[in-house]
């Protein structure tokens, strides 16, 4: 090997962020929900927010969109309008994770939303992609 080649791969390597996942496997805390005939609670809102470095307001927008109901935040729960099942809940925030989290590239979930100008992307902090967000 070349020493300008190793010099190209060593200032390569230097620009990589890095890594801050531990390689194990992603899984999201599950949802507590409680239900009534005009409610739905999840008590474990903002942590499942904090799990996903996601603002809480960004999730509350996909999901109230989603279901097309009205939601209150208190303290660290969220209260919707309406009675909606566990599965429905969970299989929101699976594609929340899929679209917002998980980066296309690498599948995993060292994210963050980046906002340039109206756009939105997603920036990999683990193996440094960046790829757009599509917004309805």
């Amino acid at each position: 090997m070349s020493q300008d080649y190793q010099k190209l791969l060593d200032r390569a390597l230097e620009k990589m962020p890095a890594k801050k996942s531990s390689g194990e496997r992603f899984e999201l805390p599950a949802p507590q929900i409680t239900s009534t005939k005009t409610r739905t609670w999840i008590a474990n809102f903002k942590e499942i927010c904090g799990y996903l470095n996601r603002d809480p307001h960004h999730v509350l927008k996909f999901i109230t969109r989603e279901l097309a109901t009205a939601v209150a935040v208190e303290d660290s729960r969220a209260i919707f309008k309406g009675k909606f099942g566990r599965e429905s809940i969970r299989r929101l925030l699976d594609i929340y994770i899929g679209r917002y989290v998980t980066c296309p590239t690498c599948g995993r979930p060292d994210t963050k939303i980046v906002k340039e100008d109206r756009f939105l992307f997603l920036d990999c902090e683990a193996c440094g992609a960046r790829s757009s967000i599509l917004t309805r």
